[in-house]
């Protein structure tokens, strides 16, 4: 080895350390800044990729300011409509009367439509859509319930994603998938949100947090390489487009990435919970008052999430600063 190799080598490690014993370890990023992806650069500098083994609960960049707000709207714009006209539509009609809603959707639908789709522009005008127009709107799109014989309806519901361009095709093996979200700032970025909000956790699998912080991190993975969306128009399953076909001996760990969508008893709960306050706004005499939201869970340092929870990171990530004179 070159002489000063040694040296630089340990330059880098103690400012490695100071910087994990400086307040950058507390910072996080609010999720709709605009230097959203410089913040999150930062924090992954000063935060070293985790490994399965010392998974900790509060890995998410993000700052914990997303509400539960009661949503209170003129539902006489959508008389133009048939009383028994399904939620979806009704939704649709919604966003349509909603100038920012329409503009932002008509967007993505005209980049993610035609046979010459190019699937980065498509994730980047979804992502612009589930991120700036209104909430309420955007959830009633994407979980409007439908009755299980109205498959119009469903398909409408899947359809919101667009999934002819923005889910990869054929589908790739769900690790390199994966990895592929991993090497991005953003994408990372929500995975980490969502395996913090949306795992269940202890002997009893309770949830890590309120069913409104998970619908919010499952909705921040739209738009990114690990895009998830309803697997058909009958039900309300949703999943990655991928497979874990030819993984070898890591079929158990990619398997566990599947289920992390598909088999995530939180996020299930949390789809359903919103599902039954979208068919109760319109028809409010057919559906049962909803549960109160769950408590909060008291996090304890001492519990781990169950091993479906994907193994995020592989390997530790060098730090942005001085290594890269190692």
């Amino acid at each position: 080895m070159p002489s000063g190799k040694p040296a630089a080598r340990e330059d880098c490690l103690e400012a490695a350390q100071q910087l994990r014993n400086s307040s950058l370890m507390g910072c996080s990023c609010p999720r709709r800044m605009k230097n959203q992806a410089a913040c999150l650069n930062i924090y992954w500098t000063v935060h070293p990729a985790r490994s399965l083994g010392d998974y900790e609960l509060d890995v998410s960049p993000y700052e914990d300011t997303v509400t539960s707000k009661p949503w209170r709207m003129n539902l006489s714009e959508l008389n133009i409509l048939k009383p028994d006209s399904n939620t979806c539509l009704k939704f649709a009609m919604l966003c349509l009367l909603n100038d920012k809603c329409d503009r932002l959707r008509n967007a993505y639908g005209v980049a993610c439509s035609g046979s010459h789709c190019q699937r980065q522009v498509c994730l980047q005008q979804l992502r612009a859509f589930f991120e700036k127009a209104e909430q309420p709107l955007v959830q009633g799109l994407l979980l409007c319930p439908c009755l299980p014989a109205d498959r119009d309806c469903g398909e409408r519901r899947r359809n919101t994603i667009g999934p002819s361009c923005a889910l990869p095709s054929p589908a790739p093996n769900c690790l390199d998938l994966q990895r592929l979200c991993v090497g991005d700032l953003l994408c990372r970025s929500r995975l980490a949100d969502f395996q913090t909000h949306c795992h269940p956790r202890g002997i009893l699998g309770t949830c890590a947090t309120e069913q409104f912080r998970c619908l919010h991190a499952y909705l921040g993975m739209i738009g990114t390489a690990m895009t998830p969306n309803f697997v058909s128009n009958v039900n309300t399953s949703v999943a990655l487009s991928c497979t874990c076909r030819g993984s070898g001996n890591l079929q158990e760990e990619c398997e566990q990435l599947q289920r992390s969508f598909s088999s995530n008893a939180c996020l299930e709960g949390a789809i359903a919970a919103k599902m039954r306050v979208h068919k109760q706004l319109f028809f409010p005499d057919l559906v049962a008052p909803v549960p109160p939201v769950m408590e909060h869970q008291n996090k304890n340092s001492d519990l781990r999430p169950q091993p479906w929870v994907p193994f995020l990171f592989s390997c530790t990530l060098p730090l942005i600063l001085c290594c890269s004179l190692w």
